[in-house]
């Protein structure tokens, strides 16, 4: 197998395996189940992973793959991101196979196709050292999520979704695209190592910061950082609660990757500029995330300020030194697609396609018709205020601890108070769950409760288990992004850039 294909097999796979279902999803008559469509996705979802981790053996055998004028590069860091996302679209997938049979959705097909792509364009985010190629993948990606979002149609709020998550992701779109342009006024190249080489001797220095600043922007925009949050809430609201799910995680996942290539490999130089804007980021997604929380009725409204204060969480580690900062950052990615895919999937389990189950006064006594999907609730919510022994408690422990090892104490403290804010509104959602109700709260439910199927409990049960184990044993994992981190720097630093044209 050439190089090329080696280094691009994992998305190569998915957009085989989204064209496949494209082309068949015609061929099954109207009305019938797109079911086997969701299991051709969840297969070649399933290779791709396996495709990753044997791109994995060949970096550990051989050292790091280049590809394509080096615009490609694959190493432990970009394999971990890899085998992360399509973790998280399998998941989504299993958790999605039903979801769409009881609803008048005819379109399945489409679906499970756009995750297929969307997936793809997340993992050339994480392999791409060419800002050009990064911005190819964030475009395939976000096209897909776009049309994700809105996929519940005649839904006046999916609409609503669907438009803000496209207006707003354009207008973020321009301002990474702006910053990549201004890269290469200033260094000459939109190489991540060309970049780095160039900016030690440009001689427009403000220019390199602006550059780094408008790559911050749009990148703040895919993690819903403050105050590039304000699409989150609505478009969590409206999107199907599988797609929240993913959309959540993944996307966020791939721009992190992006963000921890471009500061610490491309623009180190300037880290007592950026780091400076990542703590006021940080600092505002942690205090507007849980603040906007505490004001919110609709559970899936109130996981989206989750959403934003998690953001805050994670950037609080890139304060700490490269080496801690990737570990600390990718170890909390994990932990956060865990619980927050699983609670989606146990959302998804429990209001169905129309999603009758919305505030969290619907959710009173729900423990007592479904105890076991409310007991998995209750469990990733614990999860996300960081109890002990779970992942979302060891995810803040290694971001707060890396901040104080650098120094950034009061960041940590700041993490820490606003984490014991976030207690307030996860533990109204828990107690709304074991709590008694005083009328009848659940009448709108069906009177016969929506089963859990297979792949739904498969998907439950991975989550959980994920869930739990980096709460327990959580060193496999941190070891195997400690040994990430190096090839991350050293590999994007010494490739040989692509031949660029010197700007006039």
């Amino acid at each position: 197998m050439s190089t090329n294909l080696l280094a691009i097999l994992p998305e190569l796979i998915l957009t085989l395996t989204g064209i496949v279902i494209m082309l068949a999803e015609p061929l099954i008559a109207p009305g019938k189940s797109r079911k086997p469509l969701g299991w051709l996705a969840i297969l070649g979802t399933a290779a791709s992973g396996l495709a990753a981790f044997y791109q994995l053996q060949i970096c550990n055998a051989h050292g790091t793959i280049t590809a394509f004028y080096a615009t490609i590069q694959v190493d432990a860091f970009s394999v971990f991101f890899h085998l992360l996302i399509a973790a998280i679209v399998l998941v989504t997938l299993l958790a999605s196979l039903d979801y769409f049979e009881a609803g008048t959705v005819t379109h399945a097909g489409e679906y499970f196709a756009l995750l297929c792509f969307g997936a793809t364009g997340m993992m050339f985010m994480t392999s791409s050292v060419e800002l050009l190629m990064v911005f190819i993948g964030l475009e395939i990606s976000s096209i897909s999520t776009y049309i994700l979002a809105g996929f519940r149609k005649g839904r006046a709020t999916a609409s609503e979704a669907a438009i803000k998550y496209f207006l707003l992701g354009s207008f973020a779109t321009a301002f990474f695209l702006y910053g990549i342009a201004l890269c290469f006024g200033a260094t000459g190249s939109t190489s991540i190592a060309a970049i780095a080489a160039g900016l030690t001797i440009t001689s427009t220095p403000l220019l390199g910061w602006l550059a780094v600043a408008m790559v911050l922007i749009g990148l703040g925009f895919k993690v819903s950082a403050a105050p590039f949050h304000v699409w989150t809430p609505d478009v969590y609201q409206g999107a199907p609660s599988p797609v929240v799910g993913m959309m959540s995680t993944a996307p966020k996942a791939a721009a992190f990757a992006v963000l921890l290539r471009f500061l610490f490999s491309a623009t180190p130089m300037y880290r007592s500029h950026w780091i400076l804007m990542i703590e006021i980021l940080a600092v505002a997604s942690m205090t507007i995330g849980n603040l906007g929380a505490l004001a919110q009725r609709d559970v899936k409204r109130l996981l989206a300020y989750s959403s934003i204060a998690t953001a805050g969480y994670i950037l609080v580690a890139f304060t700490a030194s490269q080496q801690d900062a990737v570990a600390a950052a990718c170890f909390y990615t994990a932990a956060y697609a865990a619980m927050n895919v699983g609670a989606f999937v146990v959302l998804t389990q429990l209001s169905g396609f129309d999603e009758k189950l919305r505030s969290i006064q619907d959710f009173t006594g729900l423990a007592l018709k479904r105890p076991a999907l409310s007991a998995l609730l209750a469990f990733f919510l614990i999860s996300l205020i960081g109890i002990p022994f779970t992942g979302g408690f060891f995810g803040k422990f290694y971001a707060f601890s890396a901040a104080v090892h650098s120094g950034h104490t009061w960041l940590a403290i700041v993490g820490l108070a606003n984490s014991g804010v976030a207690c307030f509104y996860y533990l109204r959602v828990l107690s709304a769950l074991y709590s008694r109700p005083v009328t009848d709260t659940l009448s709108d439910t069906p009177t016969t409760p929506r089963r859990v199927t297979l792949p739904a409990a498969l998907a439950l049960t991975a989550t959980a288990a994920a869930t739990l184990c980096l709460g327990i044993i959580p060193n496999h994992l941190l070891h195997l992004v400690q040994r990430a981190t190096p090839t991350t720097t050293v590999a994007a630093t010494t490739t040989s850039p692509v031949p660029t044209l010197t700007p006039r």
